[in-house]
C-alpha cells in the first residue's frame, strides 16, 4: 500500500512540473532559513550544558537598589570565594574566574601573546574539560604552573612535546606546562589560551582582599543534596556584613550597603546574563525566542505557501477524488495519498534545503559570530534532517490531505464542483498569514536599521579622527616618560596620553564618591572611573565647559586631581565644582576641570556620571593621536619603532578608537541583517506562492476574462480584475502585522535608553514595499495572459466560435491556437 502511494505521488510530479518544482523550490528555501536559525538555536541552547556537576555548579552574584531599581551583577570581590569555601560547609569548591589579561609567553625564540585568564584549583574539578596530556587531577595550586590548550600549545612548542618544559612569561617569570587541555568547544563561554593558578596572581600583585571591589567572577560546587534556596538564604548577607565592616573600621564614611549575595545557577547564566529587576530571567534567551519565532515564521510560510497551491488545484482534484471513492476509496486512504505526495514533496525540499544550508552556512557563519556546521558524518544529523523534512510535510500537507479528501463525488463527477475563489476563505486566511509575517519582518528590518543609524549619529562627546591606544605591557610602565617624549618629538603623533581604559570601554566603576553635600542616598550612586596622567582634553577631543585639564609634568600636586563629567557634577550636587573636595577610593580629590558628557560602555545608554583621575589612580592603556597631515601608514610604523624600542620583547599591537566603537553595533547589525534575510525570504516565498495562485486564478476564470475581452475590457480592467482580491488581502495583511510590529519592536527598544520613537512612516514604508512587490508579482503574471487576450481579439467578429472555443480547450491549449491564428 505505501509502495503503491508513493508510485502514485511520484507520476503526479512528474504530471504537473511546473507546480511541483515551484512548490519544492518554495518550501526548500523556507526549510533552509528555518535550517540555519535551528543550528543558531541548537548552538546557543547548549552553551555551557556539557559539563558533567552542571546541577551543581553556581556563580555567585550580587543583587542592590540604585535609583529606585533593583539590578543584579555577576561580578564579586577577590576575596569571596575563599571566604566562602572556609565559612560554608555546602561548598564543595570554588574557583575564580579573573579573565581579560594579555601575557606574552616565550619559549627559546617562540613569542606569542596569549589570552589568559587566572583561576583556583578547584576549576579542573568542577569543569568538565578534557585534557590532552598531563594529570587531570593536578593541584594547581603553584605560581610556577601553567596550562594551555592544545592550540596554543602547537603554535607556542610546534611538534614538541610541552609537558615540563618551561614558559617565560612576560619577560620575567618562568613557569613549568603541567598539562595540555582539548581546544575548547564552541559551545563553551570560556576563551582563553592559558590557565595561570591564582598563586600567580598574587605573586605579581593582580590580587587584593577589598570587599567593594568586584572584579572577578566566582563560581562554585554545591555539596549533594544542597538545597540553592537554603543556600542562598545562608549567604544573603554575607557581603553586606563584611562591606558594612570595612566602612565602620574607616570611618563611616561610605554609605551602608544594603546589597544581597546569592547563587545562580551557571548552566543558565550566558541566557539569563540580564540583572535587569535584580533577577536573571532575562538577556540573551530574548534574541533565542526571537529567532525562534523568525524560524517559524519563516517555516510557515514555506507550509502555507503548499497549502495555497494544493487547494488551488482542487478543480483539477476533484474529479480524482471522485472516481476514487466512486469505486470504494475511503477517505482515510485519500488523507493517506495527499500526504504522502506532501511528503515526497518535503523530502525533495529538504535535499535542496541541505544544499543551500551547506552553500550559505559559511556567510551566516560571520553574521552570528558562531562556527556552525553540519556534521554529515554523523547518523544523528540525517535522523534530524528526516524529522525535519517529515514534520514540515505533514504541517504543508495536513490541511490540504483533508480538504481535497473530503469532496462529495456525486458533486465532483457532475461538474458541480466550484473552489472558492472570493469572500474569507481558508486560502485567504493563509494569504494574509503569510503575508503578515512578512510585513512584521519587513518593519523589525526598518526599527532596526534607523535605531543604529540614530545612535551612530550621536555625538559621542570625543574625538575619534587618528585617535589609537595601545595596552601598556612589559617595560612600558617603566619607559613611559621616554616614549611619551619621543612620540611627541616624531611628528607622527601630535598627542598623548596614559589612560585608565580605552576611551570607549569601561574598566571600573563603584559607588562612594560623594562630596560635602551629597545625601546617604547619593552614596549609592555609580561612577564610571577613568583615569589620565596629563592632555587627556586635547589627547582625546573632551570638550572642556570649566577650569583646566590634569597635567601632572605642569602641575606636581596634580596626582590627586579630578576632572568630572556634567552628569557626575550634577550627581554630587557642586553649583560651583572647580577646586571642589570629592572623597572617593579611599583618598581626596581636587576638581580641577569639568568636561562635556562623553560616551563610555554602550552607545545605546544614558550619559552616566565619570570621574577622571589623575595619576593616583592606575593605568592600561596609551592613547596617542596620529598626525592627520601625513599618512597612517607612515605614520605608524614610526610609532611602532618606538614601541619597539622601549618594549622590546612584546609585538606592536593598536587599535583605532573609530573602529573600537564600530564593533559595539555588531550584535544590534547581525540582528537586524537576519531580519533583513529573513524577510526577504519570507517576501521571495509569498510571492512565490502568488505567482503561482493568480496562474491558477487566470487559467480557471479564463471564461470570464473572455466574455469580458468580447464585451470591450480593456488589458487594465483584466489586470484588475485578477488583481484586486489579493490586494485587499495585502492591505488586511497590514493593519493586522503594524501593531503586533509596534508591540514586538517597542518590547525590543526598551533595553536602548538612548533609542528612536517608532513612527508612522515605518508601517506606512513597510505596507508600500508588500503592496509594491505583490503588485509587480500580479502584473508579471497578469501579462502572460496576453496571449488569450490577443487570441479573442482575433475571432472579436465572431464571439460565438470564440466563446465554443473556450469552452472546449484549457489556457495551455488557447497559447497553442492563438500561435495558429497567428501564423
Amino acid at each position: 500500500m505505501i509502495k503503491n502511494y508513493i508510485k502514485i505521488a511520484w507520476r503526479n510530479l512528474l504530471k504537473n512540473k511546473a507546480f511541483s518544482v515551484i512548490n519544492i523550490f518554495g518550501l526548500a528555501v523556507g526549510m533552509a532559513g528555518a535550517l540555519l536559525i535551528a543550528l543558531w538555536l541548537q548552538n546557543m541552547m547548549t552553551m555551557d550544558r556539557f559539563h558533567e556537576k552542571n546541577d551543581r555548579l553556581y556563580i555567585m552574584s550580587n543583587r542592590d537598589t540604585n535609583k529606585g531599581e533593583k539590578w543584579a551583577w555577576a561580578y564579586t570581590p577577590k576575596i569571596l570565594g575563599p571566604s566562602l569555601a572556609v565559612d560554608f560547609p555546602d561548598v564543595e569548591a570554588f574557583s575564580r574566574y579573573d579573565e581579560g589579561h594579555q601575557f606574552l609567553t616565550t619559549f627559546q625564540e617562540k613569542k606569542l601573546m596569549a589570552n589568559t585568564v587566572f583561576i583556583d584549583p578547584g576549576f579542573f574539578d568542577m569543569f568538565s574539560f578534557p585534557f590532552v596530556k598531563g594529570d587531570k587531577n593536578l593541584k594547581f595550586d603553584s605560581p610556577n604552573a601553567i596550562v594551555l590548550t592544545n592550540r596554543y600549545a602547537k603554535a607556542l612548542f610546534g611538534d614538541e612535546d610541552p609537558i615540563g618544559k618551561s614558559v617565560k612569561i612576560d619577560s620575567a617569570n618562568q613557569v613549568v606546562v603541567q598539562a595540555i587541555l582539548e581546544d575548547l568547544p564552541t559551545t563553551s563561554s570560556f576563551r582563553f589560551d592559558i590557565l595561570l593558578p591564582y598563586a600567580y596572581a598574587k605573586k605579581i600583585g593582580y590580587t587584593d582582599d577589598n570587599w567593594r571591589n568586584n572584579s572577578v567572577s566566582t563560581y562554585i560546587l554545591l555539596n549533594e543534596g544542597t538545597a540553592l534556596s537554603e543556600f542562598n538564604a545562608k549567604i544573603k548577607t554575607y557581603s553586606r556584613d563584611h562591606i558594612n565592616a570595612d566602612n565602620r573600621a574607616a570611618g563611616g564614611a561610605s554609605a551602608r550597603y544594603t546589597g544581597e549575595l546569592f547563587a545562580f545557577p551557571y548552566p543558565d547564566a550566558f541566557l539569563y546574563n540580564s540583572g535587569k529587576g535584580g533577577n536573571y530571567t532575562s538577556g540573551r534567551i530574548d534574541i533565542v525566542k526571537l529567532f525562534a519565532w523568525i524560524g517559524a515564521f519563516v517555516l510557515l510560510v514555506a507550509s502555507i505557501n503548499f497549502m495555497n497551491l494544493s487547494t488551488a488545484r482542487s478543480e483539477r482534484r476533484a474529479k480524482e477524488v471522485g472516481v476514487r471513492k466512486v469505486i470504494g476509496a475511503r477517505k482515510k486512504s485519500l488523507i493517506a495519498q495527499f500526504l504522502a505526495e506532501s511528503l515526497l514533496v518535503s523530502l525533495f525540499g529538504m535535499l535542496v534545503a541541505t544544499l543551500f544550508v551547506f552553500i550559505t552556512l559559511p556567510f551566516f557563519n560571520e553574521l552570528v559570530g558562531k562556527q556552525l556546521s553540519l556534521s554529515f558524518l554523523d547518523f544523528r544529523t540525517w535522523l534530524f534532517l528526516l524529522f525535519f523534512a517529515i514534520f514540515t510535510g505533514l504541517l504543508a500537507g495536513i490541511y490540504p490531505a483533508f480538504f481535497l479528501s473530503s469532496f462529495r463525488p456525486i458533486h465532483t463527477l457532475k461538474g458541480k464542483f466550484a473552489a472558492k475563489t472570493r469572500g474569507l476563505s481558508v486560502r485567504s486566511i493563509l494569504v494574509v498569514t503569510q503575508f503578515s509575517l512578512a510585513i512584521v519582518l519587513i518593519i523589525a528590518t526598518v526599527v532596526v536599521t534607523q535605531q543604529i543609524h540614530y545612535t551612530k549619529q550621536r555625538d559621542r562627546g570625543y574625538n575619534e579622527n587618528g585617535l589609537v591606544y595601545t595596552g601598556i605591557k612589559g617595560e612600558l610602565e617603566k619607559n613611559y616618560g621616554l616614549l611619551r617624549n619621543e612620540l611627541l618629538a616624531s611628528n607622527a603623533v601630535v598627542s598623548v596620553s596614559k589612560n585608565m581604559s580605552p576611551v570607549t570601554e569601561i574598566y571600573s566603576n563603584g559607588w562612594g564618591f560623594t562630596s560635602g553635600i551629597s545625601t546617604e542616598e547619593d552614596k549609592r550612586i555609580s561612577y564610571n572611573r577613568f583615569s589620565t596622567d596629563a592632555n587627556a582634553i586635547e589627547n582625546l577631543g573632551l570638550t572642556l565647559i570649566q577650569g583646566r585639564d590634569i597635567d601632572i609634568y605642569k602641575f606636581a600636586t596634580d596626582s590627586s586631581a579630578m576632572l568630572l563629567n556634567e552628569s557626575a557634577v550634577k550627581s554630587l550636587h557642586l553649583t560651583d565644582p572647580i577646586n571642589s573636595i570629592v572623597d572617593g577610593d579611599g583618598k581626596k580629590w581636587t576638581v580641577v576641570g569639568v568636561v562635556k558628557d562623553f560616551i563610555m560602555g554602550s552607545p545605546f545608554g544614558d550619559h552616566k556620571p565619570v570621574v577622571i583621575l589623575g595619576p593616583r589612580s592606575w593605568f592600561t592603556t596609551i592613547h596617542y593621536r596620529l598626525n592627520t597631515n601625513r599618512s597612517t601608514s607612515d605614520n605608524l610604523k614610526i610609532v611602532e619603532s618606538i614601541f619597539k624600542k622601549f618594549n622590546p620583547d612584546y609585538p606592536f599591537e593598536y587599535q583605532f578608537i573609530d573602529k573600537t566603537y564600530e564593533r559595539k553595533f555588531t550584535e544590534t547589525k547581525a540582528i537586524g541583517t537576519l531580519a533583513m534575510v529573513f524577510a526577504g525570504l519570507t517576501i521571495f516565498i509569498s510571492c512565490l506562492g502568488l505567482l503561482a495562485l493568480i496562474a491558477y486564478m487566470a487559467e480557471t476564470r479564463m471564461k470570464e476574462i473572455a466574455v469580458r475581452k468580447v464585451l470591450g475590457a480593456s488589458a487594465a480592467q483584466v489586470m484588475s480584475l485578477l488583481s484586486i482580491d489579493f490586494i485587499k488581502l495585502v492591505l488586511i495583511a497590514i493593519v493586522i502585522a503594524s501593531p503586533l510590529a509596534w508591540w514586538a519592536m517597542n518590547t525590543w527598544l526598551e533595553d536602548y535608553s538612548y533609542r528612536i520613537k517608532i513612527e508612522w512612516h515605518f508601517f506606512v514604508l513597510a505596507g508600500l514595499m508588500a503592496l509594491f512587490i505583490s503588485l509587480v508579482t500580479i502584473s508579471y503574471q497578469a501579462l502572460k495572459l496576453r496571449s488569450a487576450t490577443l487570441l479573442i481579439a482575433y475571432g472579436m467578429n465572431n464571439p460565438n466560435a470564440i466563446w465554443n472555443h473556450i469552452s472546449n480547450n484549457s489556457y495551455l491549449n488557447m497559447i497553442k491556437s492563438y500561435k495558429y491564428y497567428e501564423r
